[in-house]
Parts: C-alpha cells; sequence; structure tokens
C-alpha cells in the first residue's frame, strides 16, 4: 500500500478519473474508497470551471497536479477535485463518492455529501495531496468494476461520457 505519486496526477485527467477508482482517500479519520469520478478538462470543456479563464475561485485548477481543489456550490455544499496533469492546464476530477464502511452509502455517494461527512472545507483547497500528511490517497490494490457514463448536475458538457461510477450493487462487496 502507498501514496500516490505525483506521476500519478500528472497522467491524462481521464485515465487518473479511471485509476482513481478503487483508490483510498485518506482525510483526519476517514478512508474511504472512491467509488464515483467526473472529469473536468481545460477551457474548451463548457462545464470546467476555468472555461472563461483564471479566476480567484479556480486558480488552484491551474496549480501542480495532485493538488486538492475544494469549492462551494450553491452556497452550502463543498464538492473536492484532485488536480491533474501538467501545471498551469487547468484540468481536475471531481470526486463523486466514496464508501466508508462504518457510513451508510447513501451518505457519501454524492459529491456534497461526502464532503458534509468527512468535514472537507475550503480549508482544505490547495493541500498538496502527494506531500500531505494528512490528507492522500492510498493504492491499497483495490480492483473495482465501474461503469462510464455522461456527466450528471450540470448544464453544458453534459453529453460527454467523463463520469465513471461503481455499480450501486456491488458497493457493499468492496473490501473494508
Amino acid at each position: 500500500m502507498q501514496k500516490l505519486s505525483r506521476e500519478f496526477y500528472e497522467q491524462s485527467t481521464l485515465e487518473v478519473a479511471k485509476e482513481l477508482i478503487g483508490k483510498v482517500m485518506v482525510f483526519d479519520s476517514f478512508e474511504g474508497v472512491i467509488t464515483e469520478t467526473e472529469a473536468y478538462i481545460g477551457k474548451d470543456d463548457p462545464a470546467c470551471h476555468a472555461a472563461r479563464g483564471k479566476t480567484k475561485r479556480n486558480e488552484v485548477m491551474f496549480a501542480r497536479a495532485g493538488t486538492s481543489y475544494v469549492y462551494l456550490i450553491y452556497g452550502m455544499y463543498h464538492c473536492l477535485n484532485f488536480v491533474t496533469e501538467e501545471e498551469g492546464f487547468p484540468a481536475a476530477v471531481l470526486i463523486r463518492g466514496v464508501y466508508i464502511p462504518q457510513i451508510d452509502y447513501k451518505r457519501t455517494n454524492g459529491p456534497g455529501k461526502l464532503c458534509k461527512i468527512m468535514d472537507i472545507t475550503k480549508q482544505q483547497n490547495g493541500v498538496d495531496i502527494v506531500e500531505s500528511n494528512d490528507f492522500y490517497v492510498l493504492d491499497k490494490g483495490i480492483k473495482l468494476d465501474y461503469d462510464t457514463t455522461t456527466r450528471i448536475g450540470i448544464s453544458q458538457g453534459k453529453e460527454l461520457p467523463w463520469r465513471f461510477v461503481v455499480d450501486k450493487q456491488k458497493i457493499s462487496k468492496i473490501p473494508g
């Protein structure tokens, strides 16, 4: 079992989004298996926060791969992303679902829900998850089958098949 390297996050965003499925995210006292991700890639992706350029809100998307990007939506829900690809190119993977064995999956099967349960807030925006000892992702060798679908919860770019999700029926069989 090892922490994911900088090189892992420097891969193409779609590869990182797929390969994060089954990895174990560690934050504070929580450990959860990533079960759902979604890719957002550059200025040509109309759903990407960087589609209109660099702003105070999205500047972390332009950071070094392996940096956390946390933002607030609807004024109440935090969402967690991991920055990917080369520094200066705005791309990230949204973590949409995490399985934590001791918590009902219905409480962690959405980006806002998992951040609420794990107490991930804007305080974690900009954390180098490769170097951090408090917030990182491990490879424990868990291999999960997943489906590829179009993205959800957005109004533009939703036709792109950039969402990767483990079948809900298989969640309870994930090793804990």
